[in-house]
């Protein structure tokens, strides 16, 4: 059973896994939760504020597609994934991606990396979330979310990639 229904929509999620591609390095080094002693000292405060702020948002992000709200998710998502995916493609191929999987159960952010550059993109401030998520149909799902800080502050979506 194909997971993606859209070409368009593999194309853009498989263009979203290069942005995980260059934090792949630092993922198993940078746990999502650091000991308080030594988050002082691997990251400034306010870098791990950011990193806090970016996987809030990724986890919003995922509870809209856990509700089926895809329409939410997609006017959730950055400028940059809406002008990357048309909403009708969105539309059309997520829920076949989710389906699959079956109702949400649980999820535990695993990693969450902070980068200021990632390779094809402008400078700017991103955070890739790693989820560990388990549904009822499929218990070992990694959730890869990547959240870009726009121009008004808010941190939004910028990709998805469910393996």
């Amino acid at each position: 059973m194909t997971l993606f229904k859209s070409t368009s929509l593999s194309l853009c999620l498989a263009a979203s896994g290069l942005l995980f591609a260059h934090t792949a390095q630092a993922q198993a080094a940078k746990p999502a939760a650091a000991p308080a002693a030594t988050a002082s000292a691997a990251a400034p405060s306010a870098e791990l504020s950011k990193q806090a702020e970016g996987q809030l948002a990724a986890a919003g992000w995922l509870s809209m597609l856990d509700r089926g709200n895809w329409g939410g998710a997609y006017e959730a998502s950055s400028q940059t994934f809406r002008n990357m995916v048309q909403i009708g493609q969105w539309m059309d191929s997520i829920p076949g991606v989710r389906a699959p999987f079956g109702a949400f159960e649980s999820r535990t952010a695993s990693t969450v990396v902070y980068k200021t550059t990632l390779p094809g993109r402008a400078d700017g401030e991103y955070v890739t979330a790693i989820f560990d998520s388990h549904f009822a149909d499929k218990k070992d799902v990694e959730e890869l979310v990547t959240t870009v800080r726009e121009a008004d502050g808010q941190w939004r979506v910028i990709g998805y990639q469910p393996r």
